[in-house]
């Protein structure tokens, strides 16, 4: 296919495609699927080998949000039975933390729920990552506290912060669709804030909330211009009790093809498959890994994901390896130029932000197993192709917040 060697081609110069070839990805149909991973696989080993980054959230305050974000559980007049707590302290979210490393990750995503932090909170997370990183060398930590005030990156980054999660979530001529008690240029302030203060910026997106072809093109290649380490994509999982909650828009194909654009439009980037894997590329979740070198490990923050024995298991059976410590994740050249950042190949190059809740996992994201493993909710029966598998979804009774060991 034409198409797909010119994305290739374009992909190892770390060359932005065009609009048009972004939307030809998109609509490739089902019979051509394998077609289009095995070419983005080409630009994902390039840039990235066979290596996974494991990723693992603690949320740290969940539930009583202010804002009005229609895919989050943890939103205003959410009637979602969710988790309900304030902030862990330092020592209970370190224990969290301890769990996931354990199983593999290399970095921690301390998550708040809110429109944004206070300068106390600010202090509060600076004590946690200080516990965290006191007690694990070398582990990497990504804030994700909502909107940032002046001043306040710079203070996380002093604390002991590696990066910043803020995502765009969606395209800017829909956001007000999607949230009204603040806009899309604030949650742009926040990504450029983090840049600006030296933190490795984490944006992305989430898909499956009614967007059009347009719409995921139209917010990968704003990512691409605010210029993030890494992009999260989120694969929403509509929670009961929230507006979205009938919202069953995905397959695994459409899964694998937003995964592969994503890839071509950001060769270079760390891209991760956050929220939502477990519910909509489900057996599929191998093929993904040829598009994404990167995942998050064990339970989201509102939901529980796939076992991480499973995960870890699932990483070696499809060839790859989990990326050690002591590796650099990004490419050399996005390493050393401009203090790191950067998603693209050109000054004006770029790829992402994140929000108010979740890094890279942000509800609707997240689900997938009960303690034993597998995806949680298996029924005897498969279900037709064509339903949806609200059988998967299962809110998060373990972890933090819980007197219960997290799954990681």
């Amino acid at each position: 296919m034409d198409l797909l060697n010119t994305l290739v081609d374009k992909g190892l110069r770390r060359e932005l495609p065009t609009r048009e070839e972004a939307l030809a990805v998109l609509a490739t149909s089902d019979d051509d699927v394998l077609d289009v991973v095995a070419a983005a696989g080409k630009v994902r080993r390039q840039w990235f080998g066979r290596r996974v980054k494991l990723n693992y959230l603690v949320n740290l305050k969940s539930g009583l949000c202010p804002e009005d974000c229609s895919y989050c559980s943890q939103r205003l007049g959410s009637t979602a039975g969710i988790l309900k707590y304030a902030w862990l302290k330092p020592d209970e979210a370190s224990r969290a933390a301890a769990a996931g490393l354990a199983g593999g990750a290399k970095r921690v995503c301390l998550v708040a729920s809110g429109r944004g932090p206070t300068d106390r909170d600010v202090d509060r997370v600076a004590g946690t990552i200080k516990a965290i990183k006191d007690q694990n060398e070398g582990v990497e930590v990504c804030a994700c506290l909502g909107l940032l005030s002046d001043g306040q990156a710079e203070r996380l980054r002093e604390a002991g912060a590696d990066a910043y999660n803020h995502n765009l979530n969606t395209s800017e001529s829909t956001y007000g669709e999607i949230t009204t008690t603040h806009t899309y240029a604030d949650r742009v302030d926040t990504v450029q804030k983090a840049h600006a203060a030296g933190l490795s910026a984490c944006s992305g997106l989430i898909a499956g909330m009614g967007e059009s072809d347009e719409d995921l093109v139209d917010v990968v290649f704003s990512l691409r211009e605010l210029d993030p380490d890494s992009v999260p994509v989120n694969f929403l999982i509509p929670v009961e009790g929230t507006p979205l909650a009938k919202e069953w828009n995905l397959t695994p194909q459409r899964c694998l093809r937003i995964l592969a654009m994503v890839r071509f439009v950001c060769p270079d980037v760390e891209v991760r498959i956050a929220g939502g894997r477990e519910v909509h590329l489900r057996s599929m979740q191998p093929l993904a890994l040829h598009l994404a070198n990167s995942i998050f490990l064990g339970d989201y923050l509102t939901t529980e994901g796939q076992a991480g024995k499973a995960d870890l298991e699932m990483i070696a059976d499809a060839g790859f390896e989990v990326e050690g410590a002591e590796q650099v994740t990004l490419p050399e050249h996005r390493v050393t130029a401009d203090g790191g950042g950067g998603c693209g190949s050109h000054a004006d190059a770029g790829c992402g932000s994140h929000e108010g809740g979740g890094c890279g996992s942000h509800e609707g994201g997240g689900c997938g197993s009960h303690e034993g493993g597998g995806v949680c909710g298996t029924a005897a029966a498969a279900p037709a192709a064509s339903e949806p598998r609200t059988d998967l979804v299962a809110v998060r009774r373990r972890g933090a917040g819980t007197d219960l060991a997290p799954n990681a």
